[in-house]
């Protein structure tokens, strides 16, 4: 049976569509396009405007459109996407009189440049009539040839016999981030034809199969821009020297195409940081760029992340770390990257609850690896911190401060030295913050002896009087606070349990006489005041409806016998209103790790487990 399946999804894979994706890996597996390959968009629809045997037409605005109702082989599909490709890194969408035979012009100087180059299959199967290798002058040649010569120059390009196949729209140049890609294309090129010729040299000295090849091995001992700016680091920076030294650089732009890397990404986990060469990064750009993902992985922002977006949550860590980094001064921040002066002197964590208030925006900024990918790319670690890595990053960075400070190496924001010490300690577990939250609110009570009330030893000296132990009753007075419990139907049984137990103990240690309790779905059911001891026994859970909080919140502040002074513990599993009012009340949330709330909240948080 599973033979027959699998035979059947074979026969289901479009002969058409397998030719596509062939021809596309030759174009992005080639040095020269590979640099270009993250700044296109490619549509894959119906012809758009071309001739019927039309395979590709590319518009200005950096969008190229491809026949899905054509056949092709791979290798022409190859040879029409790398021709697109080739329009925009040579810069042929400018302005001319004559914007045909401009375009023939430029088609004739990209099949050219193909040719010479040996890739893919021709789409005319014809040798190319005589000509020159530059557009102005090939320009001025066709203009030149009477009308009935010009025809076997307007059938070079990719849309179609006698079909233009660049397009002058700009529908998207209004928008800045697509004006700045096509603005890149022609770098990108040029850096493309310089890691085609380094790979030449490379495969003729022997230290590379072929031009194809990633070449790790051989890149290894170059001295590359990034790894003289990593040398810096190590030598006059000593904050982030010994983070630095522990990284390796991978500088490969088939490896950043394969892992959607446009810019840059950092893997803590294996110790890598990646970098595209097609970026184009000036040296105090690369060096900040390079600060920022070392930054990253020093203050563990990938084992931070916990119950949060993970893509929010790096968002927000941009945000923190670029406003250092400017702040610093270290290198050039990028015209590019997530910066906002509204987000100063605030930790990732505070960051991250304001914008997850307004994901539709914060979902569609772009990281230094690209739009909606993380810069931090996770390890395999099974959602396990390594706690082998946690020592390094934290010895390395809370070292290099010490380093940094003594030397007068350069001013350091508050905030980054703060999240630095806060490193070198432990996280403090769930019970024990919420410890000290009741600690605020109740302090240990002075017993004293009293006659009233005989000792349990009395019985064996009834000659002799034994006072026992006991709390004064006026300072009972007031010693209680409410809990809003919800009991909808998305609250997990097990959490219930673990929420009551949470609340029984912590009121017998504290010496809390009793505790207001409501249980909350759609409606309030107010349980009155229960002792500790009986809510840790069985307990008859009301509600299992919907989640709406505000009625059970609004019926302690409205109750008379509850104490002004009293505070609101709210046990929720994260599903309830985008809004909760406590007209000043001190509360807190006890809430799921994992789980997150719907909007800012103004008093504490604690996570159980």
């Amino acid at each position: 049976m599973a033979k027959k399946q699998k035979l059947k999804s074979n026969e289901q894979l479009n002969p058409a569509d397998v030719a596509y994706q062939n021809g596309r890996t030759q174009v992005w597996s080639h040095p020269i396009f590979s640099h270009l390959e993250h700044l296109i968009i490619r549509l894959r629809q119906k012809d758009y405007g071309m001739a019927r045997d039309g395979l590709v037409v590319a518009e200005k605005c950096g969008v190229i459109h491809c026949n899905a109702f054509i056949r092709a082989e791979p290798g022409e599909w190859a040879r029409s996407i790398a021709h697109s490709y080739l329009h925009y890194g040579m810069g042929h969408f400018k302005e001319k009189p004559h914007p045909k035979v401009w375009n023939a012009a430029c088609d004739y100087v990209a099949e050219k440049f193909l040719t010479d180059l040996k890739f893919g299959t021709s789409l005319t199967g014809k040798p190319l009539p005589p000509g020159v290798s530059d557009e102005e002058k090939m320009y001025e040649r066709i203009l030149g040839l009477p009308e009935t010569e010009r025809n076997e120059y307007f059938n070079l390009g990719t849309a179609g016999a006698g079909v233009s196949d660049m397009v002058f729209l700009d529908e998207y140049i209004q928008y800045s981030w697509r004006s700045k890609l096509i603005a890149d294309a022609e770098k990108a090129f040029a850096a493309g034809l310089t890691d085609a010729v380094r790979n030449a040299v490379d495969v003729a000295s022997g230290t590379r199969i072929s031009i194809f090849e990633s070449g790790e091995a051989s890149n290894d001992n170059k001295n590359t821009l990034a790894k003289r700016i990593r040398n810096w680091f190590i030598s006059s920076y000593p904050l982030l020297g010994a983070i630095a030294a522990g990284f390796k650089i991978i500088e490969d732009p088939l490896i950043c195409h394969r892992m959607q890397i446009s810019v840059a990404a950092i893997s803590p986990s294996l110790c890598e940081i990646y970098l595209n060469p097609a970026a184009g990064l000036k040296e105090k750009e690369l060096r900040f760029v390079m600060a920022h993902e070392f930054l990253h992985a020093a203050l563990r922002h990938d084992a931070r992340q916990e119950w949060r977006d993970a893509y929010l949550w790096n968002v927000a860590c941009d945000f923190v770390i670029n406003s250092w980094l400017t702040e610093m001064g270290v290198g050039e921040r990028p015209a590019d990257v997530l910066y906002d002066e509204q987000f100063k002197n605030e930790s990732a964590e505070s960051v991250y609850d304001r914008i997850v208030t307004d994901m539709r925006i914060y979902r569609k900024l772009e990281t230094l690896r690209g739009y909606g990918l993380g810069d931090i790319i996770e390890g395999d670690l099974n959602g396990k911190a390594d706690s082998g890595l946690d020592a390094f990053y934290r010895r390395a960075l809370s070292q290099g401060l010490e380093y940094h400070r003594e030397q007068g190496r350069g001013y350091l924001p508050e905030g980054l030295i703060e999240e630095i010490r806060a490193l070198s300690h432990p996280p403090i577990p769930w019970d024990v913050e919420l410890a000290k939250w009741f600690d605020e609110f109740f302090s240990p009570l002075e017993k004293t002896r009293s006659y009233a009330r005989p000792s349990r030893r009395q019985a064996s000296s009834p000659d002799i009087p034994r006072p026992n132990w006991s709390i004064p009753k006026h300072l009972m007075d007031g010693r209680t606070y409410g809990v809003v419990l919800d009991t909808s139907g998305s609250m997990d049984r097990g959490l219930l349990a673990t929420a009551l137990g949470a609340i029984a103990s912590f009121s017998v240690s504290r010496d809390v006489p009793a505790v207001r309790v409501v249980f909350c779905d759609a409606d309030a059911y107010d349980q009155g005041y229960m002792e500790p001891e009986e809510i840790a026994g069985r307990v008859k859970v009301r509600g299992r409806g919907g989640t709406v909080l505000q009625p059970g919140i609004d019926l302690l502040l409205k109750t008379e016998d509850f104490p002004e002074n009293a505070p609101i513990l709210i046990i929720i599993d994260g599903y309830c209103e985008n809004r909760l009012l406590f007209e000043g009340r001190e509360h807190a949330f006890l809430i799921p790790a994992g789980s997150n709330l719907p909007f800012v909240p103004k008093g504490k948080v604690f996570r159980f487990k």
